[in-house]
């Protein structure tokens, strides 16, 4: 079966609150303690449409495999040309290149965007995201040690940056 990645419709959310929240209560991959609902993850998909930016699903079938999408760096108009990604893969489809895919077509859309670079926050231990994000040209920018907790134990975040193709001029 064939992988299509494609924007995401509210008729996705359920898909992607399944695997939000595998990653909510079983991985540091997100920090949060508890799962959304339906309704946070219907609102936070028309937020994202409703600012311009994309949410991507990947379909095996008639179910999606993954998600990702991209939103502000920071609320500050000095970071506007920068966004800051998210990418969650079912854990069943894990190390099939469905991040990868996602990711790849998250570059895409922000390089179309204008964007001038995108920023990868992810938890230094998980060295399977920081592999896929260097494999896409991705450069670990920051360490940040123990900024954040779960689990009952501290966590260090890793930014890593990728400078996009854009004539973007400051």
């Amino acid at each position: 079966m064939s992988l299509i990645v494609r924007d995401a419709t509210l008729e996705d959310a359920a898909d992607i609150l399944a695997i939000y929240n595998y990653a909510a209560l079983n991985t540091t991959a997100v920090w949060t303690d508890g799962p959304a609902d339906l309704a946070s993850r219907r609102a936070w998909i028309d937020a994202r449409r409703e600012a311009g930016y994309p949410v991507l699903v990947a379909m095996k079938g008639s179910h999606a495999v993954g998600f990702a999408s991209f939103g502000d760096f920071r609320p500050f108009r000095g970071y506007r040309h920068t966004v800051e990604n998210s990418v969650y893969v079912d854990e069943r489809h894990h190390r099939l290149g469905i991040g990868r895919s996602l990711v790849a077509a998250l570059i895409e859309r922000a390089t179309a965007m204008n964007k001038h670079a995108m920023i990868a926050g992810i938890d230094a231990a998980n060295a399977a995201s920081i592999a896929l994000h260097a494999s896409l040209g991705f450069a670990e920018v920051a360490r940040m040690p123990e900024v954040g907790c779960k689990f009952g134990r501290w966590l260090d975040l890793v930014f890593m940056q990728k400078q996009l193709a854009s004539g973007v001029r400051p």
